[in-house]
């Protein structure tokens, strides 16, 4: 069954670098962004943690916890580890998956339901698919997902941007416009009426459509 924006995100107890998890438990009353590896010791993949390890804290004052995932055992993930350290010159503090049976991948419609074998004998190439992005809220819901090729690095900034918009219009009910950025105008959303609008931006709003009132971000 595939997985779309809103649905619950699947639960599962997994091993990791830090431990046996259980995913929901571990989530808690945080958000949080689960991005997956096709292999260890992939150059591209490298970076990305590295790159996401620098930003734990930006992550952290969003309450946001972050969680890796390879299909590649866990001992195989901490030796991974001190190469990025060395490479990317950030220590990786939140937990890695190891999906040695591959069951994280099927849940989250990385590999087709039927896929056979463990992650035994598998290659980058063959993981492919396993490039994959979700934020997930305190609900337990899938916010976005967003999948990548294998040579394309992900952009971290984007995934905090996103985040900052979730977590505003999750808040007050309005809509972040194109490359919106945080501090920027946003947009009261049409489920907003005129009325309900002015007690709620006193200052008024820009209308450039009746269904297009652009306001300042609200604190």
């Amino acid at each position: 069954m595939s997985l779309r924006i809103n649905d619950q995100a699947p639960n599962f107890t997994a091993q990791t670098t830090q431990g046996e998890i259980t995913f929901h438990d571990w989530i808690g009353d945080s958000w949080a962004v689960l991005f997956s590896h096709p292999k260890d010791f992939t150059p591209v993949c490298t970076t990305e943690l590295g790159f996401a390890a620098g930003l734990e804290d930006e992550f952290a004052k969003r309450n946001c916890k972050m969680i890796g995932l390879s299909v590649d055992p866990v001992d195989n993930h901490a030796e991974w580890a001190k190469d990025i350290e060395e490479t990317q010159g950030h220590p990786v503090k939140f937990p890695m998956i190891g999906d040695t049976d591959l069951n994280v991948s099927k849940l989250y419609n990385m590999f087709p339901a039927d896929e056979t074998g463990s992650s035994e004998g598998r290659t980058a190439l063959t993981n492919a698919t396993v490039r994959s992005v979700f934020i997930i809220g305190p609900d337990k819901n899938i916010k976005l997902m967003m999948t990548y090729p294998m040579t394309t690095g992900r952009n971290f900034n984007e995934i905090i941007r996103v985040l900052d918009s979730m977590q505003l219009t999750a808040k007050h009910k309005v809509a972040t416009p194109v490359n919106w950025e945080n501090g920027d105008d946003v947009i009261i959303v049409p489920a907003v009426s005129n009325e309900e609008a002015k007690e709620k931006y006193p200052d008024g709003w820009n209308e450039l459509k009746p269904y297009l009132r652009v306001v300042k971000q609200p604190n």
